[in-house]
């Protein structure tokens, strides 16, 4: 099961970072890929980014690029989101998500293992 934690405080001062990490206990974790998506009241949830098994593989939103990094540890069974140069925009909830071969990192309907998700404030 995926389990997503955000490490520091819920909030955040706009231009501030933060790191999500997202935790497996699921077996061949190194074969699975790793989305982060967000949702807020009113909007559809949004992909964020993603990473391949390996990591040799990531892509980002247009709207994350250059500020957000993802990376995974998976001899630890970690994901981690880093989040830099943060907006009040990017205040949600952000979820991690698992699977094997999502076909598309962006539709969430293809990612089958889902975090419980974290909540990210960001204050100007």
């Amino acid at each position: 099961r995926c389990s997503c934690r955000r490490l520091g405080g819920g909030l955040v001062q706009a231009g501030g970072s933060l790191r999500l990490s997202c935790t497996a206990s699921r077996r061949s974790f190194r074969h699975y890929s790793v989305g982060w998506f967000r949702h807020t009241p009113g909007k559809e949830r949004e992909f964020v980014a993603a990473q391949g098994g390996s990591g040799a593989t990531a892509a980002y939103a247009d709207s994350v690029k250059a500020r957000f990094i993802v990376s995974r540890d998976n001899a630890k069974n970690m994901a981690y989101l880093q989040m830099n140069s943060l907006k009040p925009e990017d205040t949600a909830v952000y979820y991690c998500a698992a699977q094997g071969i999502p076909g598309s990192y962006s539709n969430p309907t293809k990612w089958g293992y889902w975090g419980t998700g974290t909540q990210v404030t960001v204050s100007s």
